[in-house]
């Protein structure tokens, strides 16, 4: 995405940003969460059961070992070593950089190399950190994030007012006013779990009032990140708004939209079931791979020639990076809300392509299974997202993917923003951890040998 409209952006004044409130009208202890331990999930979903799967312990580990593991990671990612290097954090680890004392943003390591600023901020990378923070019950690192979406990402005025610029130098300047909508899902997505595990405080850590106002926006401003008529993310308002990126649907936090803006449910219940449509459709059945853009229903974008030769590039038709999250958005409305058989088919599918080479696959892809020349190696942020396919699928060898994804050291260095981002997910995906705090448990009915555990489990 290139091409923005140049709006002004002004910083939030004190007022706005009031300190945060510690409320906690619905946390911990009015949920009862714990994951599976052993022998599968139930087909109604953790949403409804509390179960949550953790192919971790089903592969051998302890919930001790997995703990360590995932809280690792996460130190690594968010507190490790920033980098020193002249050129801009190319040796560290971290991503996460605190701005000002209530203010960090989530670094797109090496986006531009060599160039006076190679790095950038990107919603994507807000999304994923927020996320990240709120399921591991990080308060600080959370409202440190949104802050610096809040003040310097957030559009103040015009056709996609209270979208987001996709992405700003660190210093919060914006590069480009188009939108990214999954950027801003995430982001969205984050402040309704945010607002259900730690409750709402004012001005702009009303999580539940400001998550409502950007998915309003979603739907009714001039240039909506949604299609009127397919119920489908569009690629990039306000520019480019004629085809949509499978791995920008999202149908397992549409539900949770359906009930953060209720004004707007019954287009949240359409969009789901479109998502599932679009995911289910946009696979190559033979390969399980999945195309970076789709036209609305589910074909290539733009349509792959019949010339087509595996030195092609062509970021749309092809499975590359975008695409990687495909399977992994399928299988987090699998663990939420229910296995469904088409997910079962797709997770299926992918792991009998990419099992006979669970070690060495590329991460450039035709459809068809034909590595292509610009194929760079074999991808943490790939071995992660495969790993999600295990939640549905029912294959003898699903658990090689979960052990591979065990045995991924979470990546350093250039080219650690995408790859670490992944990684990170993909551990909460497979540990369990990747839950849905919007929906209240208090009125469920759960076995009684259920606990209050949601921090060690």
């Amino acid at each position: 995405m290139k091409s923005g409209m140049k709006l002004g952006v002004s910083i939030l004044s004190a007022t706005a940003l009031l300190t945060p409130i510690t409320s906690f009208a619905a946390t911990s202890s009015h949920r009862i969460e714990k994951s599976v331990n052993g022998k599968g999930d139930s087909p109604q979903g953790a949403v409804q059961t509390g179960i949550y799967p953790n192919l971790f312990k089903q592969a051998g580990y302890t919930q001790k070992q997995i703990n360590e593991k995932v809280n690792t990671d996460w130190h690594q990612l968010f507190h490790g070593n920033p980098g020193t290097s002249a050129d801009h954090y190319y040796n560290g680890q971290a991503l996460y950089y605190q701005m000002t004392p209530d203010m960090a943003y989530i670094a797109s390591i090496s986006s531009y190399p060599g160039t006076a600023n190679p790095n950038d901020v990107r919603t994507e990378g807000m999304g994923y950190g927020m996320m990240i923070a709120v399921q591991l019950n990080h308060k600080r690192e959370f409202d440190s994030l949104w802050n610096y979406a809040k003040t310097y990402m957030q559009i103040k005025e015009g056709p996609t007012k209270d979208e987001f610029a996709w992405h700003t130098y660190p210093d919060g300047k914006v590069i480009d006013y188009g939108v990214a909508p999954d950027g801003d899902q995430w982001i969205a997505a984050a402040l309704a779990f945010a607002a259900g595990r730690w409750g709402n405080g004012r001005g702009i850590y009303n999580y539940r009032k400001q998550s409502e106002q950007i998915l309003h926006a979603m739907w009714h401003d001039p240039s909506p990140e949604f299609s009127q008529t397919t119920y489908l993310p569009v690629f990039s308002p306000p520019n480019a708004m004629n085809y949509t990126d499978p791995s920008y649907s999202l149908p397992a936090f549409y539900k949770v939209f359906a009930s953060v803006d209720p004004t707007d449910k019954q287009l949240w219940n359409k969009a789901y079931t479109s998502g599932e449509n679009l995911l289910k459709d946009a696979y190559n059945p033979a390969t399980g791979l999945a195309p970076d853009y789709t036209n609305f229903n589910g074909t290539p974008y733009p349509s792959i020639p019949s010339n087509e030769q595996p030195t092609n590039t062509n970021y749309g038709y092809n499975f590359e990076f975008d695409a990687f999250r495909v399977i992994a958005n399928a299988n987090v409305d699998a663990a939420w809300f229910g296995v469904k058989p088409w997910e079962t088919t797709y997770s299926n599918a992918l792991e009998n392509f990419f099992y006979p080479v669970i070690n060495t696959y590329g991460n450039n892809y035709e459809l068809n299974g034909t590595e292509l020349n610009s194929s760079s190696g074999h991808s943490p942020g790939l071995v992660a997202m495969n790993a999600s396919s295990a939640i549905s699928a029912t294959n003898p060898e699903k658990m090689a993917f979960v052990q591979a994804l065990w045995n991924t050291a979470l990546p350093t260095g250039q080219w650690r923003y995408y790859d670490g981002m992944l990684t990170m997910l993909g551990m909460l995906y497979d540990s369990g951890k990747f839950r849905d705090w919007w929906h209240p448990v208090e009125n469920r009915a759960y076995p009684r040998s259920f606990k209050h555990n949601i921090e060690t489990n």
